[in-house]
């Protein structure tokens, strides 16, 4: 994990190596770590997340991302998830909408991320 300022926003971004997340207890983990360097935006890269994460009947994208919202950290899920969104109606709806917030967003990259994150002008 490195950590970064951003626009005034502290980003913990996970590395693009390493296990899959799949559980809530890496979630926990990743929150422990986040928060032990005054983070309160964490980055995770797509592909570290178990492909059962992007089906959402399966309820853990659900569930993990609840994990980081009770911490009232933000999420950003960096990546081309543009597969699992086709095939899929309901994470297309899911990404849309949280992609209107401001706690869990899905973007290309951490440029991405930069631009969404930047003071209005």
């Amino acid at each position: 994990m490195i950590v970064y300022s951003l626009h005034g926003e502290r980003v913990a971004e996970i590395s693009h190596r390493g296990a899959a997340l799949e559980s809530e207890r890496d979630a926990t983990d990743l929150i422990a770590e986040a928060l032990s360097s005054d983070a309160r935006f964490v980055a995770i890269p797509a592909e570290r997340l178990s492909s059962d994460f992007f089906q959402l009947s399966t309820r853990k994208a659900g569930h993990f991302i609840q994990k980081f919202m009770n911490y009232r950290l933000r999420v950003a899920i960096l990546g081309d998830i543009s597969a699992h969104v086709e095939a899929s109606e309901p994470l297309a709806d899911f990404v849309r909408e949280s992609n209107r917030g401001q706690n869990v967003w899905f973007v290309r990259d951490s440029a991405e991320l930069g631009m969404r994150l930047a003071p209005a002008k």
